[in-house]
């Protein structure tokens, strides 16, 4: 049998080792625009810059499948008009053979031509025109069979606004090395997520996002957007205990360890896996990558109300993994530290140096590219990734994050 997730003790005492120079002890929100009320034509605009991700480092080829789920006990929290709650995954795992595949986009065709429209409205402020955002490929061949092994577990949640495909690299990486990862798109509040087809309630393959400015900026919006993530990703750890009743590769299923369960997040995504491994404790380790944990204020001079887990603390792994130059690194410290006095050396934090919030995402490989393109300025570019090249920054957040899971999720 394969050995699972394949980094010994060794092997990550030398890569804490080679990423501390980059990491310093120590932190999102974001703006949008929806379909049903900025209708904008569809059809893709001249593009000619093709964008390209960094390879997986580990042994392994990488498979992937898209995975559509309903859960019919909830509304959609977002359009009352949907009478159940819709998600699309996308399922990263080690692959055997690969042989006569093309490896799959990183974002789906639709999707991506929505996601061209609606990035340069919001505070990325990415270019309106020059890139093809759909001819983007990852490293993952979709449909692939299967490497047979008993593999750790790992869900990741988004930024807010952020479609799952912004987490491709990052998730390769982890699958290469031994890992299943699953990426979860939250509808209604990514920027776009394309379904399989239309539905009476959903006239369209396509479902672009609610948010009209930075979510943390509107306590409702936030409220519901946090509340949101955490039921769907409750919904979604059930249903992987199901795995045999989904549609995924044949085998694959089977090679699912639940028992070494981690989750991980970005942004509104790292403040919704933080609270569900708080309440649920099939989830044995955890990584929050600059997200709060605790809701904005409700009123101007009121206090912020922190999530259960900044009242109670955890008593398994917790990461808080943020970057240097995060300007709203003081408001979210509140709840960081929070959580860390209440528990002890379960919670370990860093920041990686010269560099910004998004530099956790796709983003660190591809604004260097625009940059180089002429399609985004240094500052637009530091701005949203930090200065750090990707050389440096991406090799240090996979390690990082790797050589965590792998100490905590060791098998039993």
């Amino acid at each position: 049998m394969t050995r699972d997730f394949s980094v010994s003790r060794r092997t990550v005492t030398a890569s804490a080792l080679l990423g501390s120079a980059a990491l310093m002890l120590g932190a999102g929100g974001r703006a949008y625009a929806n379909s049903r009320t900025c209708k904008v034509d569809p059809d893709p605009v001249s593009a000619d810059a093709v964008l390209t991700l960094p390879a997986p480092t580990g042994p392994h080829p990488v498979g992937c499948q898209p995975l559509y789920l309903v859960d019919d006990t909830r509304c959609d929290p977002w359009d009352p008009a949907i009478p159940v709650r819709e998600l699309m995954l996308t399922v990263h795992y080690p692959a055997g053979d690969v042989t006569g595949l093309t490896p799959a986009a990183q974002l789906p065709p639709q999707a991506a031509i929505w996601f061209g429209r609606i990035a340069p409205l919001t505070l990325l402020h990415l270019p309106a025109a020059g890139v093809d955002w759909g001819a983007t490929r990852s490293h993952a061949f979709e449909g692939a069979p299967p490497l047979p092994g008993r593999w750790p577990v790992l869900v990741h949640s988004p930024g807010g606004g952020d479609p799952r495909g912004l987490g491709t690299s990052l998730a390769e990486d982890l699958a290469s090395h031994g890992a299943v990862v699953v990426l979860v798109d939250h509808p209604g509040d990514a920027a776009a997520v394309e379904f399989p087809d239309a539905r009476p309630y959903r006239d369209d393959t396509v479902r672009t996002t609610v948010f009209r400015s930075d979510p943390r900026d509107q306590p409702d919006v936030a409220r519901t957007m946090i509340d949101a993530r955490i039921a769907d990703l409750h919904y979604v750890l059930d249903r992987l205990r199901h795995a045999a009743e989904l549609p995924l590769p044949r085998g694959l299923a089977e090679t699912l360890d639940l028992r070494r369960l981690g989750v991980y997040g970005h942004s509104a995504g790292g403040s919704a896996v933080t609270e569900v491994m708080y309440e649920d404790r099939r989830v044995r380790a955890g990584i929050n990558l600059e997200g709060y944990l605790d809701y904005p204020p409700s009123a101007p001079g009121t206090a912020a109300e922190p999530f259960p887990v900044a009242e109670k603390g955890v008593d398994r792994p917790l990461l808080l993994l943020g970057s240097e130059g995060f300007d709203r690194r003081q408001e979210m410290d509140r709840s960081w530290s929070a959580v860390a006095a209440l528990s002890g050396r379960r919670v370990r934090r860093a920041r990686v140096a010269d560099a910004n919030h998004w530099t956790f995402t796709d983003y660190a490989a591809m604004l260097p590219q625009l940059q180089v393109a002429g399609l985004m300025t240094a500052a637009e570019r530091n701005a949203l990734v930090g200065s750090v090249t990707p050389t440096v920054s991406i090799p240090t957040v996979r390690h990082t994050i790797r050589r965590f899971f792998a100490r905590h999720l060791a098998g039993h």
